[in-house]
């Protein structure tokens, strides 16, 4: 990976800047993830890995993305966090589950104590252009913020734009790091590329 300074960008509010239509549906929301919510955030995470890895990797590698493993790990996760900083955000429209966002401490070699990593965020393809995505992210910034977190970092595949303008029209920009990140048993590989963003300021309390 090569290391560079993080990028300083606030991050802003960006209902009106998201792929998605602004417009919020009056059943959507977000919310701390529960103990039940494992099989459907399993279940979207199966889905949208893989409409997102479908050109990068063979189709026995895609066939292994299935919802009970990651219902598995999810559980786990949800029953003994590893840390109270590692945080699952639900999306629903609803009392449907349809995305995620997951949060960590930030493990690259060069982060400080004040960055939160955005290490997942998944909406259900049939629940997109909703608004849901913008929401996500809005709430990890401010449990991020909330935690006395200053920078956000998420990586994000170099060939996925729309992901990547999804987030950069949203304040997080590429710092200059990239990886090379394992995706199968076999030992392929994806390049990946780091966005970042300080989001210490809130803007809506100036």
């Amino acid at each position: 990976m090569v290391e560079a300074g993080h990028g300083h960008e606030h991050i802003h509010g960006h209902e009106g800047h998201s792929h998605e239509h602004a417009g919020p549906l009056a059943d959507a929301s977000v919310r701390l993830a529960r103990d039940a919510d494992a099989p459907a955030v399993g279940f979207v995470q199966a889905v949208v890995f893989r409409d997102a890895y479908a050109a990068h990797l063979p189709a026995e590698a895609i066939d292994r993305f299935e919802p009970r493993p990651f219902t598995k790990a999810w559980r786990a996760a949800l029953a003994e966090p590893p840390s109270r900083d590692h945080v699952l955000l639900v999306a629903c429209a609803g009392e449907q589950v349809v995305g995620f966002a997951a949060m960590a401490p930030s493990a690259d070699p060069d982060a400080g104590e004040r960055t939160a990593e955005l290490t997942t965020i998944a909406v259900h393809p049939d629940a997109r252009r909703q608004g849901h995505g913008s929401r996500l992210l809005n709430a990890a910034v401010d449990t991020a913020r909330g935690r006395g977190r200053g920078e956000l970092t998420t990586w994000v595949i170099g060939t996925d734009d729309d992901t990547r303008g999804f987030l950069t029209a949203a304040g997080l920009v590429p710092d200059g790091a990239h990886r090379g990140r394992v995706v199968s048993p076999e030992g392929e590989t994806l390049q990946e590329v780091r966005l970042s963003a300080d989001v210490s300021h809130d803007p809506r309390s100036a």
